[in-house]
């Protein structure tokens, strides 16, 4: 009896549950234009979702080249409807020539903010507005762009070398993202916050030390928080929160660590009157507002973490992945470097920004990997009121709006037949000078009132970095075939990057 009445009860829960799911989708008169998807009576393009949710953005980009506007519309179970573009001027458009109309949106928003809170990166209108001018002011300063290059420096040559030296002298291989990631997090950790988390030495990432639980859920907090927009229906996450299970009850967790620690830095400075008293990280530099409370500054401190944990880590992955199956372009890149470091008269292990700055083909060639491997290859908007994008797509009112960098980095209307091949002769002019794409056809650094502030901050990690191991070793993938990639915010490799390293016989400091 008991188990009949049960049967009856989740029996009627779900004729209820796709009752909701029916009219929710026909809330719109207007549908968006699909190309070459079958659309299924409530549950939408979930079908084809699920299929290759393991090749996402690939099979993303195959659809995209299928639409004669490099275009279309999709839904899913309960979802609103969406987007998704690599249409350089539809990016235009909403980026930047009709921006106010293209927020990051309640959707987007109400996802994030467990773990970004109302941060710059997860905010609109006033909470965006004063975040942008006060970071925007402060990334403006040399004294920043200074201290930067210091952590560099420091990081380099007392952490990074030390460990890929003694790999190439034993001879056993390292597995390039883990190190790569664990040197970003220390790098932006002592931008941002001012503290050294040590996740790049023994001792730091050993046992149980707090940086290391730190690291660790900051990168579960990451993963599962963007995991929600994944769910099948949108308010599924919303349902294992309330019951606080599977996914949902580990996110809590990670994002208990996260702020506790975030929290414990913010207030220990509080202590100290949060003056800036000589420090030049971007901690002090909003503590030295008095109108900044401690969750203010605690959702400021998580973004910039955000914007910077893995960005450079993964970029670099696969910058290391293509110059090791490019022997050509990987002596070009050494011979510049060789050159700069002749030229320029250098004798210390690393280089200066100006140095870097001086290296043209590098810049060419770690911006074409982020051309093929776009740190972040979607992002995604709201449409606050019906528009329609210059290509002619409707775009209703509360729809989200998706453009994906890594599919336009494969357009052959934007790269030309070639758009598949790593070539970074692409990005120099005739006298070998690097020449920017727009932001538009190029949007790894988004674009428009949006562009990200750290740009030159993430150009001096990366070209320092690759200058400093490429001169010292030759570096071999372990890996055959094409990596693939883990569907998330972020494009990390799946499985990493495993390296042997050699030692380059004809590196400089073999001849003092």
């Amino acid at each position: 009896m008991n188990l009949s009445i049960i049967l009856q009860s989740l029996l009627g829960f779900l004729f209820s549950f796709f009752l909701y799911l029916y009219f929710k989708n026909q809330r719109s008169t207007k549908k968006p234009t699909i190309h070459g998807l079958k659309s299924y009576p409530v549950i939408g393009h979930l079908p084809h979702f699920i299929q290759n949710s393991h090749r996402f953005l690939d099979w993303m980009t195959e659809i995209l080249l299928q639409s004669p506007t490099h275009t279309m519309g999709f839904s899913s179970i309960g979802s609103t409807n969406g987007i998704l573009t690599a249409n350089p001027a539809n990016v235009e458009h909403m980026l930047k020539l009709n921006s106010s109309n293209y927020p990051k949106g309640e959707r987007t928003i109400s996802t994030m903010v467990d773990f970004l809170g109302h941060g710059i990166f997860n905010s609109d209108d006033e909470d965006w507005k004063w975040q942008r001018k006060a970071a925007s002011f402060e990334f403006n300063k040399k004294s920043l762009r200074n201290f930067v290059v210091e952590v560099v420096h420091f990081e380099i040559l007392n952490r990074l070398l030390p460990i890929l030296n003694q790999a190439a002298e034993k001879g056993v291989k390292v597995e390039l993202q883990d190190v790569l990631e664990r040197f970003g997090f220390d790098n932006i950790c002592r931008v941002i916050t001012g503290e050294d988390p040590a996740c790049l030495t023994e001792e730091g990432f050993s046992g149980t030390s707090s940086s290391k639980e730190f690291m660790a859920a900051f990168s579960d907090a990451q993963e599962l928080s963007s995991g929600r927009f994944l769910e099948p229906f949108e308010d599924a996450w919303r349902i294992k929160k309330f019951l606080n299970i599977g996914t949902e009850s580990r996110l809590k967790k990670a994002i208990s660590i996260v702020q506790g620690y975030i929290m414990n830095i913010i207030r220990s400075r509080m202590l100290k009157g949060m003056e800036l008293d000589g420090r030049e990280d971007m901690l002090s530099r909003f503590a030295s507002n008095k109108d900044h409370n401690e969750v203010v500054l605690r959702d400021v401190v998580t973004s910039f973490l955000l914007a910077g944990r893995e960005t450079t880590s993964t970029s670099l992955t696969w910058f290391f992945w293509l110059v090791g199956t490019t022997p050509d372009i990987e002596r070009k890149i050494i011979d510049e470097i060789k050159s700069v470091r002749t030229s320029n008269g250098i004798t210390s292990e690393t280089f200066s920004f100006d140095d870097v700055r001086d290296m043209n083909y590098l810049h060419a060639a770690i911006t074409e990997s982020m051309r093929l491997y776009p740190p972040l290859p979607l992002d995604t908007v709201s449409c606050k009121e019906d528009d329609v994008m210059p290509d002619g797509t409707f775009v209703g009112k509360g729809w989200f709006v998706t453009y994906s960098a890594y599919a336009m980095g494969r357009l052959e209307d934007i790269w030309g037949k070639d758009c598949l091949e790593f070539k970074p002769e692409r990005w120099l002019d005739e006298n070998g000078v690097f020449k920017p794409e727009s932001p538009f056809r190029y949007p790894i650094f988004h674009a428009g009132p949006r562009m990200c502030l750290g740009k030159e901050m993430a150009y001096i990690q990366m070209k320092s970095i690759v200058a400093c191991m490429l001169e010292r070793y030759q570096i071999r993938a372990l890996k055959e075939g094409i990596p693939e990639y883990i569907p998330s915010l972020t494009l990390k490799m799946k499985g990493g990057l495993p390296v042997q390293l050699n030692k380059r016989e004809d590196w400089w400091m073999s001849k003092f």
